[in-house]
């Protein structure tokens, strides 16, 4: 290593660019060497950007779910329960939510610019045979295809003259198109549900379905549905005699422009619990409200993440400071023919930082190309949705150089600091 030097003049020595030229020669001289030592920084950067990406997909899929349902929207559910013991116990203080609680939030609400009940229902027995899942009937008003931000692939939706008709057609989701049709046409076919048929007059293009307990929204698959007209609902696919036959499941408002939809929201929640006699049995569920939660669970996730995946910088940084400390040693002659031959002690930090940011900012480059491709892989393996990036690409190099640069300066100082006399004198 002595030998690079003497290739210069000693005018030369101290100056950016030489620096430049000896750290790559001193790295290509110890291949192995500077491999290990950009391992915990290729690890370190590969892991930020891997779950950045992981993280950047699945929130993404969740937001553009929360807008899909509408950020103008409130929307009213039904609260379920299976246990016959308190479903008792809440039917003694509150008949459910009902139609009339459907009427009286129209009534005793401003500023609503759609709105519509829906009856749900898991039909007993369908033709064609599904090849899939039973898909979930919906009966709703022809308001839900603004309401539910509902676009057709095919066909059309009922209209009001159908919905007061109670005429027996139905839009089936993409799901369960595919379950009832394959790929097949369905517009213009029949479908059996129950004992009634039912005319396929359009198909619903796909629907963002994400299964998670953090949103309380129990949407389940959004695209295994099929649509009918509320009246045809309840007069031709459900029994005239149920005694659930006023109740709904939900209810879907759209809000016009510069309302308050958490304002909205708390209004109608109190005119439920006056008629539901305080009995938890129902959920108003605001999307803007979500959304906005959802963004700051966002970039407190990011944060977190970035601080789990900086452990492993922190182990690069530190690999880095040892493997130059013993290069010190390794090289403790070289320094004092440098400084024999004028070399100033800002040129031996310079030098031996300059080596350090090299390695951070090889290994950042390798470590962003193997986050990239894990992300990539995850993506192809575990069926997540991963997005890489400018951003999170970024912020990983930087912080490898940062904690490269940080790492790199402790050796730096101290190979400046060794006496010339004693470092010429050491074998």
């Amino acid at each position: 290593m002595i030998a690079l030097f003497l290739r210069y003049p000693s005018s030369q020595f101290g100056t950016e660019l030489q620096d430049l030229q000896l750290g790559l020669d001193n790295l290509r001289l110890h291949k192995l060497r500077s491999l290990l030592t950009m391992l915990g920084m290729i690890f370190g950067v590969a892991a930020v950007v891997a779950m950045l990406s992981i993280g950047a997909g699945a929130q993404q899929q969740v937001m553009a779910f929360i807008e899909q349902l509408g950020v103008r929207n409130v929307i009213v559910e039904a609260r379920e329960t299976t246990d016959p013991q308190a479903f008792g116990k809440v039917r003694n203080t509150s008949p459910g939510l009902t139609f009339q609680d459907y009427r009286v939030i129209r009534a005793t609400m401003e500023g609503i610019s759609a709105a519509t009940p829906r009856k749900r229902f898991l039909p007993s027995k369908m033709l064609p045979k599904p090849q899939r899942d039973m898909p979930t009937v919906y009966g709703v008003a022809p308001s839900y295809i603004p309401i539910g931000n509902l676009r057709l692939a095919a066909g059309r939706f009922f209209d009001e003259s159908e919905s007061e008709r109670a005429i027996p057609v139905a839009v089936l989701g993409e799901g369960a198109k595919a379950a009832l049709f394959g790929p097949e046409e369905a517009v213009g076919r029949y479908i059996k549900v129950n004992d009634q048929w039912l005319r396929v007059i359009g198909v619903a293009g796909p629907q963002l379905s994400v299964q998670t307990d953090t949103l309380t929204v129990p949407e389940g698959d959004r695209n295994n549905l099929i649509y009918v007209p509320l009246s045809t609902s309840m007069l031709r696919l459900e029994d005239n005699y149920s005694r659930f036959r006023d109740e709904i499941d939900g209810i879907y408002l759209q809000l016009e422009p510069g309302i308050d939809s958490v304002v909205s929201a708390e209004t109608i929640r109190g005119v439920l619990n006056a008629s539901h006699r305080n009995t938890p049995d129902f959920s108003v569920i605001v999307p803007a409200a979500l959304l906005a939660e959802q963004r700051r669970t966002q970039r407190i996730f990011e944060v977190v993440m970035v601080a789990l995946a900086s452990i492993s910088l922190l182990v690069g940084g530190i690999g880095i400071m040892n493997i130059m400390l013993a290069s010190i040693l390794e090289r403790t002659r070289e320094i004092g023919v440098r400084r024999a031959l004028g070399a100033r002690r800002a040129d031996i930090v310079r030098q031996f930082l300059i080596e350090t940011i090299l390695i951070s900012v090889v290994g950042g480059t390798i470590g962003v190309i193997v986050g990239v491709g894990m992300s990539r892989l995850i993506g192809l393996f575990a069926g997540w949705s991963t997005i890489v990036t400018a951003s999170s690409i970024m912020l990983a190099f930087l912080v490898s150089v940062f904690v490269g640069l940080v790492f790199g300066l402790y050796p730096a100082r101290r190979a400046a600091c060794l006496d010339p006399i004693e470092a010429l004198r050491y074998e």
